[in-house]
């Protein structure tokens, strides 16, 4: 039975206050989560602050990104060694942003979930289409290709030690959101994919959804087969929503 996971990505948002806040409402409402793991990544300044205020209680958290590299001349990174150091458990690998604005290739991608995963870290790996590929009918090809890149460099049996996350490009902060339906096909074609090369691995897998899940819809998805959570961007910075998704999967 896979645990369901919901981790909430901050992106460039918040503020010590703010925080403080979200922090205090999410530690007051984590009771009411029977079922699933609940994690947060906030911006890397703001992982100190965040790992004095949960630590001990059932919130785990991580970063958003991290280098390829151990350490070295490499201004503006932040390494698996730094993220371990503040009691990072997760961390975020190939999120649309990453590729899309800063020009990430699958195969830097797939160094990064090596890289987080050799030193511990459980990473999160985003998977998804644009609007223009899913209208083209590549959204398999596409899928495909990002997970085969970690696949061909590590081996299938390295996918026992993340996360999947599917995040469909075009429904992410647009308000437009996968049916659960569509969501679900393409998850069935993840495991099925991994399936392919090794059942247990794929049976054990957690496929997140990344595309703006919310309260309001949040159970129906979860209730699909093949989605073991969600990547939660804007809900994740409301306590109430972000709880109200996490007490879905009970």
């Amino acid at each position: 039975m896979r645990q369901p996971l919901v981790a909430g990505n901050w992106k460039m948002n918040g503020s010590r206050e703010s925080i403080r806040a979200l922090l205090d409402g999410l530690k007051q409402g984590i009771g009411q989560v029977e079922v699933a793991e609940v994690a947060v990544c906030p911006p890397f300044i703001y992982i100190p602050d965040v790992q004095e205020q949960l630590q001990g209680t059932a919130i785990a958290w991580g970063g958003q990104d991290v280098s390829t590299e151990a350490s070295g001349a490499y201004t503006g990174e932040i390494s698996t060694a730094m993220l371990l150091d503040f009691g990072c458990r997760y961390v975020i690998v190939g999120h649309s942003e990453r590729r899309s604005y800063h020009g990430e290739s699958d195969q830097l991608v797939a160094k990064k979930y090596a890289a987080a995963r050799a030193a511990g870290l459980i990473p999160i790996l985003c998977v998804g289409e644009t609007l223009e590929e899913r209208e083209g009918g590549v959204t398999e090809q596409v899928v495909a290709r990002q997970l085969d890149a970690v696949i061909d460099l590590e081996g299938v049996s390295a996918l026992a030690g993340g996360v999947i996350a599917y995040e469909p490009v075009w429904a992410i902060g647009t308000g437009r959101t996968a049916t659960p339906e569509q969501a679900q096909e393409v998850h069935a074609f993840i495991r099925g994919r991994v399936a392919q090369q090794d059942s247990a691995v794929a049976e054990g897998l957690r496929i997140l959804y990344g595309g703006s899940m919310k309260p309001g819809n949040a159970a129906e998805l979860l209730a699909k087969p093949d989605i073991d959570g969600g990547l939660i961007g804007g809900a994740s910075l409301q306590a109430e929503d972000f709880l109200g998704i996490c007490t879905a999967a009970n």
